[in-house]
Formats: C-alpha cells, structure tokens, sequence
C-alpha cells in the first residue's frame, strides 16, 4: 500500500507556493485530419516539495549546521546555478529496500491524534516495541505516525508558524544513532513546533540530517498502514522508497510503497 497521499494544487496556510500542473496539449488541441499518432496529451508538473504536506524524502544537502553540511562539506556545495554538489538525492537513486515498523502513537496512547506542540518520544518507542512484536533494528525505516496529517485531511492546513505541529521529539535521536536505522519518517514535517529550543529551529533535522547522516522522509500518509497494521496485528512489513534521479537535487517526491 502507499505511504502518500494525493499532491493538492490548492494553497493553504500551509501550502504558500503550492505544486503546479497544467496541460501543454489536450483533447481539444487535434485537429481534424490529423494522423492518429499525433492524438496527444501532455502534461507540466512542477513542485517544491520540502515543507509540510508533500511527501518527499530529504537528502543529505538539505540541511546545514555552522556552515557545514554533513561529513563537514561546506555548505557553498549547494548553489544557486549547480544545486547541490554533495550530499545530493542520488546517493538513493538504485532506492531503498529494508523492513519498516510502524510506532502508531495514537494507539498506543488511546488517542485520536498527537496533538500539536506534543510529539513522539522514547515512551511511545519503547510501548511500541513491548506492545507490537518488533525491536527497531539496524537498516530499519522507522515510521512514526502522530495522526496529524489525517486530520489536517478533514480540518484543512493550519500554519504551522502559529498553530505548531507534532512530530517526533529530539529525544529520540540518539536512540536511532544507536540502533543504526536507515531512514526516518513520520506524517508530519519531522519536527515538533514550537520545538522548546533557542537555538535549534528544526532539532531533527539540523542533528539526524547533519550530525548523523539521517534520510528523513516528511509527510508520510500513514493512516491506511496504521489500520492495516492493527487488522493484521503486525506492525512490521517490507518498504520500498525510490527517489527520482534528479541530479543535484536536495531531495525527492516519493510513494514509499509499504508490503506485509
């Protein structure tokens, strides 16, 4: 099953540049006694994916601390007229294939949702794998579902400037250093706001992404994996996420495709 949800081409309050599409030929641009051949239709797609509703996996480019990115390139690697030199989403182009698992916060907690300005912490984690039947392993994708992101299907966007956001809480970073995991991701932008931090804008990001090497993936629709999880009482499964071959590209679109 997929682990997205359908691109909007509406804007919202959290959506201020949202994607766009429009058709450059369509079904009233044949005209009669044109060749079969030439019955066309043509699309333009364009997207800026990295915020809070796209799902999208971050490379390694996407995120700089002290003017450094990760493995202490200089951030100038990344340009205005290049893109990004290093780090870049084609260090993932052959794709990812491993075991995922789910920590569904909400029911664990006997919760509709994680409510914005909470996040999900080692609590969860450690309810999850005393409850589910999995240990986060090494090479694992850790999925952390909050709720937020189906409920902002039935509620509409918020700012998340104003109205905050769930996500996963920093606490966790050092435990996913330990155990070695390959990507993280939840159905949020992968950052609790307010985040509690002078200093820190995007505490997961700025340490999983810079400091450890972390892929992350933002947006993950992750309600249809939760209620198939809790039919199957099986909250592992395999998980294939294939970013585009976009060079220099900070990141990607992506449908991570989840198989029990």
């Amino acid at each position: 099953m997929s682990c997205a949800r359908d691109v909007s081409y509406q804007a919202a309050p959290d959506v201020p540049r949202p994607p766009q599409h429009f058709m450059v030929r369509t079904g009233f641009d044949h005209k009669e006694g044109e060749p079969p051949d030439r019955q066309v239709a043509i699309d333009y797609f364009g997207i800026i994916f990295h915020g809070h509703t796209v799902m999208h996996v971050d490379s390694l480019a996407h995120f700089f601390w002290d003017g450094k990115m990760y493995n202490g390139f200089p951030m100038t690697d990344v340009s205005t007229d290049e893109g990004a030199k290093r780090n870049n989403v084609l260090a993932g182009s052959a794709g990812i294939v491993t075991r995922g698992v789910l920590v569904d916060a909400p029911y664990l907690r006997g919760t509709e949702l994680v409510e914005r300005g909470d996040g999900v912490g080692m609590d969860d984690i450690e309810k999850a794998e005393a409850q589910c039947g999995f240990k986060v392993e090494k090479g694992d994708v850790l999925l952390m579902r909050t709720g937020q992101l189906g409920q902002r299907e039935k509620t509409g966007g918020l700012d998340v400037g104003k109205a905050g956001s769930a996500g996963p809480k920093p606490e966790i970073l050092p435990f996913m250093h330990e155990r070695e995991i390959a990507v993280m991701g939840s159905d949020t932008g992968n950052d609790v706001a307010p985040t509690g931090y002078a200093k820190f804008t995007n505490p997961v990001h700025q340490v999983g992404i810079v400091g450890m090497g972390l892929w992350i993936l933002d947006n993950a629709w992750l309600d249809t994996l939760a209620d198939e999880c809790r039919k199957r009482g099986r909250w592992e499964f395999a998980i294939s996420i294939n970013p585009l071959r976009i060079p220099n590209a900070t990141g990607s679109p992506v449908n991570p495709i989840a198989i029990f």
